[in-house]
């Protein structure tokens, strides 16, 4: 067992964070005795990262741990060789850390290797106390129940059509050539997941309209803006691409607009979600859970296409979360369906 390893295993933890570190474990990624685990953490996330050491340890399950500081300078400019090379080994990976500005390009290093190695991969990005004992204790048999009757119905869409009371209005065509995907909590080989879980996405055809964020907007902006309700920022899409962004909060708006003016794709949507952690009951100002919550979250940049087939790229990706949604599904023979009425599901799991 690696120094790391053994200083996780050492490390006090509130017994709060014990069941979510088991579903984690047991539930979510359904480690086996006999594989093989990679645990990458930072001093922040230290005792998060030990109550899932410690549930690796009881299981049983070969492990090694690592904390970003201890091998790198933050913020990181490469994920460090020896957490890549490790993962070259593993069948499983975890990534418990409080991530720092412009460290995409060192994340999207480590998803390659858990891309071309067909992983489980949990990604607890900006994982906290709070989600701890928040998010990561939902049911997540029964939200992977209730994603796969929302991805049965999406993947037979023509055409999304959101709105909420605070002035969302986009209506999204859908790809046929696209692939949709849930990363309901419960990840497999097929795709790695966030955790918490709870989402059906895919990369949209074409997205026209106006996108209200008063959740929360992604990255490292999250972080610095926290919940957006009192200051929301309007987006403004046409033809996939952003047109203009306004808020009260300027400071927000020019971030927003730099980020998303990056490469020549950071502002084209790349991402057209559905929550469907119906266990998350409000946005906390952290985007790992809140792009979980209950509704639409979009993001610009980066497609994932190498799951959703989208053939073009983007070095960043950010999401932004709205409150309150109605969505309504149109099918190729003209019917629609309603399937959220103000924030709350229409279909049961």
């Amino acid at each position: 067992m690696l120094q790391t390893a053994a200083h996780l295993l050492s490390l006090a933890f509130p017994a709060e964070f014990t069941p979510g570190a088991r579903s984690a474990v047991r539930t979510c990624l359904r480690i086996q005795p006999e594989e093989k685990v990679t645990l990458i953490t930072d001093r922040v996330t230290s005792e998060i990262a030990a109550s899932i050491a410690r549930e690796l340890e009881e299981l049983g399950c070969r492990w090694n741990g690592y904390i970003l500081e201890d091998l790198a300078p933050r913020p990181l400019t490469d994920m460090p060789g020896a957490v890549l090379e490790d993962m070259e080994t593993s069948d499983v990976s975890i990534f418990a850390v409080q991530v720092q500005q412009n460290e995409l390009r060192s994340r999207m290093q480590m998803t390659d290797v858990v891309n071309r190695r067909h992983m489980r991969h949990a990604h607890m990005v900006n994982i906290t106390p709070e989600i701890m004992c928040d998010g990561m204790r939902a049911d997540y048999d029964q939200v992977d129940r209730l994603s796969q009757q929302v991805l049965d119905r999406v993947r037979k869409a023509k055409r999304i059509r959101a709105t909420t009371a605070a002035g969302t209005d986009i209506t999204s065509d859908m790809n046929p050539d696209y692939k949709w995907f849930k990363t309901s909590g419960i990840i497999s080989r097929e795709k790695w997941g966030n955790l918490p879980g709870g989402e059906c996405f895919t990369s949209p055809g074409e997205v026209n309209g106006v996108f209200v964020v008063d959740g929360v907007v992604g990255d490292w902006l999250c972080a610095r803006y926290g919940l957006l309700e009192a200051t929301p920022l309007t987006i403004e899409i046409a033809q996939n691409r952003i047109v203009r962004c306004s808020s009260e909060n300027k400071d927000l708006e020019r971030d927003f607009w730099a980020y998303t003016h990056t490469d020549e794709n950071s502002d084209r949507v790349g991402e057209f979600a559905i929550g469907t952690n119906i266990g998350v009951k409000k946005v906390i100002g952290n985007i790992l859970q809140d792009e979980k919550f209950p509704g639409i979250h979009i993001a610009f940049g980066n497609p994932y296409g190498e799951h959703t087939g989208a053939p073009w790229r983007s070095g960043t990706h950010i999401d932004v979360v709205g409150l309150g949604f109605n969505i309504s599904l149109e099918y190729t023979g003209g019917e629609t369906e309603p399937i959220m009425r103000d924030g709350k599901f229409l279909i049961s799991a």
